[in-house]
């Protein structure tokens, strides 16, 4: 969708998860879908316009790297992934993708991957990755970059590797997203009231009914809780505050807290503070805010695209 924002033309795409295949082609309809695994392409018949293609962009699954969970040690082990349908070493799928990259010659390469791949012993794997992508020809910059500053109402914080084929002349690639932070609250403004659908989708649970109360816009229950109780628990439900952008949405819908009313969000305001258009189409409510909260942020894909169109691939032209 970034892509799309920046007036490129999607030309294919790939994913392993029939529900993501849905919506995608719902949205963005793309001249090529390929349903199945990464590995799957590489050596395959695949169309003669996608060797060399302009810009091969992936975001290979992160979870083994995030800062939340087993990190180091779930790295190189086979995992069900949910989207999956298939047991896969989630660590080596960034690998996979590069496979491609060897595959489809493409003259610029983007892959986004979370923060915590440059924190800790997960800094070996990101020189790995750069070492990779020289042997095949690239010259690889990498980036740390938050959403908020690329005019998202969230703060996202995403590392972004660009590489530039070896035969194409260009200066290094400049990234210095300066857009003016965009508060919840700005966001959502203009949204009409809530249906009765969506008052009882995000009607508050018997803990949000005790805690949002008593917690600050911009805190947590569990901050609360252990003033209070001394117990650890809950750090992970979040009360917005709606003079700042949102916190990082994720893939449990349910502990983003509304900062005004007592209330989960809606998929309409999921949508605003993804940066998603307000006409995206989602099976659900609940698959929508799901795929948003593992999504790049269209608004922030679109600010790199332009960069990388702009800057190494039409240097002379004016992005519209």
């Amino acid at each position: 969708m970034g892509y799309k924002l920046a007036g490129c033309d999607v030309v294919a795409a790939n994913d392993i998860d029939k529900d993501m295949a849905w919506h995608y082609r719902r949205n963005l309809d793309p001249k090529y879908y390929f349903l199945c695994p990464i590995k799957d392409l590489v050596g395959s018949s695949l169309p003669q316009e996608l060797i060399g293609i302009d810009i091969l962009d992936g975001s290979p699954p992160c979870s083994t790297f995030s800062m939340a969970g087993l990190r180091e040690k779930v790295w190189g082990k086979k995992k069900h992934f949910r989207e999956g349908q298939s047991d896969q070493v989630l660590s080596d799928l960034f690998f996979d993708f590069l496979d491609l990259v060897a595959y489809l010659k493409p003259k610029v390469v983007v892959a986004e991957n979370v923060k915590g791949m440059l924190l800790g012993a997960a800094r070996g794997y990101v020189k790995l990755v750069v070492s990779r992508l020289k042997e095949l020809g690239y010259r690889t910059q990498v980036f740390l970059l938050d959403a908020a500053d690329c005019g998202v109402p969230q703060h996202r914080e995403r590392v972004f590797f660009c590489s530039l084929r070896g035969d194409i002349e260009a200066p290094p690639l400049v990234l210095l997203p300066k857009h003016r932070h965009i508060s919840a609250e700005e966001a959502c403004r203009d949204l009409s009231p809530l249906t009765e659908k969506e008052v009882a989708e995000t009607a508050p649970s018997p803990l949000d009914r005790k805690w949002w109360p008593l917690t600050p816009c911009g805190s947590d229950y569990g901050s609360v809780r252990q003033r209070r109780e001394g117990k650890r628990a809950t750090f992970s439900h979040k009360k917005l505050d709606g003079r700042r952008p949102s916190f990082t949405l994720t893939a449990n819908s349910r502990v983003l807290k509304h900062w005004s009313e007592c209330r989960t969000l809606t998929f309409r305001e999921w949508k605003r503070l993804g940066s998603f258009p307000d006409d995206y189409v989602a099976k659900s409510p609940t698959i929508g805010k799901y795929l948003i909260g593992m999504s790049v942020p269209p608004r922030m894909a679109e600010f790199v695209a332009r960069a990388v169109a702009s800057q190494w691939l039409l240097p002379n032209h004016e992005i519209q």
